[in-house]
């Protein structure tokens, strides 16, 4: 009998890529996929393989605000009523969640109907949502081997399946590191929504690099609609051979061509840097009450894999040294990306789908 299994993301590509990675395996399987989202995944889930999608409310604590949590909390209860009424209406075999508060609605509802449930955490550290999650499924999936708040009961039913990636960041793994004849190619990206601390010093840094190095460099840079035209005309000013644009549909071929990523540190970039197996400068998103981009970030660098930076300590100047020093070392980076694949899980898709159905059949 075809199973059913419904799957909850938010609309980001943080949560849907890992998310597209399970239901790309599951539906080899022979599974039908749902996915339970919200109105972001317009952009970011163009390729989800889901036979039906449920936009489900869901709203983030931001603010100790009493009408902000109010609000929030109403949004919430309205979630978990849409998404009790998918499942009731759809009967998947399984609900498995990916994190955040937009998998709250979707897993409580599981728990009130009695469907088998998974949440995956994808980071170094277990954030406040899953946590409060976490004993209200079956079965908790993590990314990393010694994640954060994963202790006692959580740990008793926690499997270390690693982070799924796309099919297309399993075959940009087949690509070798690029050569260091020519032109470095260096790819930035602040996550699929980009970020502006990346505008604001990556163009500039790279204008501060020795002419010889300069002269050599090819960027693809990833920057928001508002930051584009003067991104690229910071680049077009220091003579810098450079592709801009909001989002790269292609992003795994992009970074397998790369000698060198300047990017955030969410789970899932992690994961695909690893994979891919490519050395990077990591700007964790600061402000995180769960820190938990810090955490993966200090967890890659740890490794020999890359080098942290924190935005507040980031300026055009730091920035310049930090790529100047490895641009300029060859071998160090060639080291550095041989750490980073030592990482990479390409198998965690499979993985992840043989506790989705060990659950469902339990």
């Amino acid at each position: 009998m075809t199973r059913l299994a419904l799957l909850a993301a938010g609309g980001t590509g943080g949560h849907l890529f890992p998310a597209e990675a399970l239901a790309s395996e599951l539906a080899q399987r022979g599974w039908i996929i749902d996915l339970a989202t919200d109105e972001r995944v317009d952009r970011y889930g163009l390729n989800f393989p889901a036979r039906e999608r449920h936009i489900i409310a869901a709203e983030t604590f931001r603010s100790k605000n009493p009408l902000a949590i109010a609000k929030t909390a109403f949004a919430l209860a309205r979630g978990v009523a849409q998404a009790r009424r998918a499942i009731q209406r759809t009967k998947p075999s399984i609900v498995i969640g990916f994190g955040g508060y937009p998998s709250f609605p979707p897993l409580v509802a599981a728990k009130l109907t009695g469907t088998p449930s998974i949440l995956h955490e994808a980071n170094a550290i277990m954030g406040r949502a899953n946590r409060s999650l976490s004993g209200l499924v079956d079965a908790v999936a993590t990314s990393w081997e010694d994640t954060r708040h994963v202790g006692g009961a959580i740990k008793a039913k926690a499997t270390h399946v690693g982070m799924p990636v796309r099919p297309a960041v399993r075959a940009a793994a087949t690509t070798p590191y690029p050569e260091f004849q020519g032109q470095l190619k260096v790819l930035v990206f602040g996550g699929s929504q980009g970020a502006r601390v990346f505008a604001d010093v990556a163009p500039t840094a790279m204008a501060l690099l020795p002419d010889a190095l300069r002269a050599r460099l090819d960027v693809t840079q990833q920057a928001r609609a508002e930051d584009q035209a003067r991104v690229r005309d910071a680049y077009n000013a220091a003579g810098i051979t450079a592709e801009v644009a909001p989002f790269f549909p292609d992003l795994p071929a992009r970074m397998a061509a790369s000698h060198l990523v300047l990017s955030r540190s969410g789970g899932s970039t992690v994961a695909e840097l690893g994979v891919v197996g490519r050395p990077a400068i990591l700007i964790p998103l600061p402000g995180a009450i769960d820190a938990d981009q810090l955490l993966n970030a200090r967890a890659f660098e740890a490794a020999g894999a890359g080098v942290l930076a924190q935005q507040l300590d980031v300026t055009p100047r730091s920035l310049a040294q930090i790529l100047g020093e490895l641009l300029s070392d060859q071998t160090r980076l060639e080291t550095m990306a041989t750490a980073a694949r030592s990482l990479g899980k390409p198998d965690a898709a499979s993985r992840l789908a043989d506790l989705v159905e060990a659950t469902a059949s339990a």
